[in-house]
């Protein structure tokens, strides 16, 4: 039962994040996706993943989304209008989900059996995070970083250019 809230509230914030016009409302609704999988995640044993998915997705992505848009956002633009056909794209979407289902269904490695996995703490994880994989953590960091600077660079030239 707690799987369905938890699966209706990430739909429900995907395609909200889809259809609403108003850009930052966008964005907080696919912040609210994101803590609906994360819960997914917690509720089915991954503490790890649902933790990530908190950290990285909910507190730095969807934030630095939130800063971009509203430091690049042009006070006088029109709302984005969703152009096209919404029966065009739901056959497109049905489209590739089923020719992905086929390509799973029929893969050797769905057929393969699946040895078991050893147990890893989150201690041990974190170590490995922290120690072992310090340095592409910093790096994914500072390209986040770079990302914001670039896009406040680039929409202070075009405002520049607009007068």
């Amino acid at each position: 039962m707690l799987f369905l809230i938890f699966a209706m509230l990430t739909v429900a914030g995907a395609v909200a994040a889809m259809s609403l016009r108003n850009l930052v409302h966008s964005v907080l609704a696919l912040t609210v996706a994101f803590a609906g999988l994360a819960a997914v995640y917690l509720q089915l044993g991954a503490q790890f993943v649902g933790l990530a998915q908190i950290l990285v997705y909910i507190g730095a992505v969807a934030i630095l989304i939130v800063f971009a848009v509203l430091l690049t956002r042009d006070s006088e633009a029109s709302p984005l209008a969703i152009v096209g056909s919404w029966k065009g794209s739901g056959v497109v979407a049905l489209a590739i989900f089923g020719i992905l289902a086929w390509a799973v269904d029929h893969s050797a490695a769905s057929r393969q059996s699946v040895l078991p996995q050893p147990e890893a703490t989150m201690q041990q994880i974190g170590n490995a995070l922290m120690l072992r994989f310090a340095l592409p953590l910093e790096i994914i960091g500072l390209l986040l970083t770079v990302a914001l600077i670039g896009a406040v660079t680039i929409a202070m030239r075009e405002k520049k250019e607009m007068r």
